[in-house]
């Protein structure tokens, strides 16, 4: 089951938060489909948000298609985001963990990090090699 974590920080709305917290770990593997989410009373004892916050975002992944309210029983993934197998998954986050490392080393903080990947992403994505 997921653990909701929140950001004041970030001046990303809440529910906005748990709907994209649901989003990445269904990108990784962490959710699959039949898995149940946390009830709104978990998240609201384990958060102290409004409840009506957490109805926001679970209405929100249900209108994507994404989870489905099953009366009496709670809320079930319905489909998952993730196009890659577990094995694969796996693969690419081990050269990914290896690459931050050397990069790391090599004196890159987080903000270069990023800068980075989007640079080499926006390459890929033009297809420049």
């Amino acid at each position: 089951m997921i653990g909701f974590r929140l950001d004041a920080r970030s001046g990303v709305p809440t529910y906005l938060q748990l709907v994209n917290q649901v989003k990445h770990a269904l990108r990784l593997g962490l959710l699959e489909p039949g898995d149940r989410l946390p009830t709104a009373a978990e998240v609201v004892a384990a958060l102290a948000i409004n409840p009506n916050t957490v109805l926001k975002a679970y209405r929100e992944l249900e209108r994507e298609g994404l989870v489905a309210a099953r009366p009496g029983t709670g809320t079930f993934v319905q489909r998952t985001l993730g196009r890659v197998g577990a094995a694969d998954r796996a693969r690419l986050r081990r050269q990914l963990a290896g690459w931050m490392r050397s990069a790391a080393a090599a004196g890159l903080d987080r903000e270069d990090v990023d800068a980075l990947f989007e640079a080499a992403r926006q390459d890929a994505e033009r297809g420049v090699a």
